[in-house]
């Protein structure tokens, strides 16, 4: 079957280190409520990077810091076509209380290990590994 459509996001994986242990913050999905990471169509005059951060503070009332570099992507793949997620780490620096997705979504830090468990898109698993190699190296 041909894809349809095929669209480009960007995300972040939220990040920050806690008792010497990398940590990873996860929300919910809107409808299937499964763990993923705050994510987006890229911003017409955004960059990837920076479109993902915006996406970050709707969707889980983060801000941090990052380094605009990609960690990789991995894709979604719906009935009609797929789409196309490029990552980026965001070391969390303060969680809001109040944001829009507040009474939308959950959101929950996990230990590196219990995040890679939780989440169901093995290559999204991958590149939490990715992460955790740049950040203790």
């Amino acid at each position: 079957m041909q894809d349809l459509f095929y669209f480009s996001q960007s995300g972040v994986i939220p990040y920050r280190i806690h008792d010497e242990r990398l940590q990873i913050l996860l929300i919910t999905s809107v409808k299937k409520k499964r763990w993923i990471i705050p994510k987006g169509f890229v911003e017409l005059r955004l960059t990837a990077f920076e479109s993902a951060k915006k996406e970050a503070y709707e969707e889980a009332g983060i801000i941090g810091t990052g380094e605009d570099f990609e960690l990789g992507s991995y894709e979604i793949q719906k009935q009609t076509g797929r789409i196309e997620v490029r990552v980026f780490p965001l070391l969390v620096t303060k969680l809001l209380d109040i944001y829009p997705d507040v009474n939308v979504r959950q959101r929950k830090w996990y230990n590196y290990e219990d995040a890679i468990g939780i989440v169901d898109n093995p290559l999204m698993a991958k590149l939490f590994h990715t992460l955790k190699e740049k950040v203790f190296n």
